[in-house]
């Protein structure tokens, strides 16, 4: 098995907050959680009136072994080249990786020209 993906684009915009006195969020709003030594990370789902950086996500159309090397690696690495800033949420199935939503053409593209097929 290659590390060629089939990916979809997440249909919501999300919002990325460090919460640096927090241990969990106040309210159950969440997609994402990681705590840190210098607090917490949250992923939500931003609405669609939300100002700030709103991020937009490809997720993997179809499940992976946490054996398979490189399934991370060859998603970030093309949208690196591209200069592309990336945030992600790993899950037990596939990587949700998140890009700015203003540059999610490009970051397609990238990902395309690397060999990963997106639904469209």
């Amino acid at each position: 098995m290659g590390t060629s993906q089939r990916l979809r684009i997440v249909p919501s915009q999300f919002a990325v907050e460090h919460l640096p006195n927090s241990t969990f969020p106040e309210d159950d709003e969440w997609i994402a959680l990681v705590r840190a030594p210098e607090g917490l990370t949250v992923i939500r789902e931003a609405p669609a009136w939300a100002e700030g950086e709103i991020w937009k996500g490809f997720y993997g159309d179809g499940s992976h072994g946490l054996d398979q090397p490189g399934m991370l690696a060859a998603l970030i690495g093309p949208l690196a080249e591209s200069g592309i800033p990336v945030f992600v949420a790993s899950t037990y199935h596939a990587d949700l990786v998140l890009v700015p939503g203003h540059r999610l053409p490009e970051a397609s593209d990238a990902l395309r020209e690397a060999g990963h097929r997106i639904a469209d």
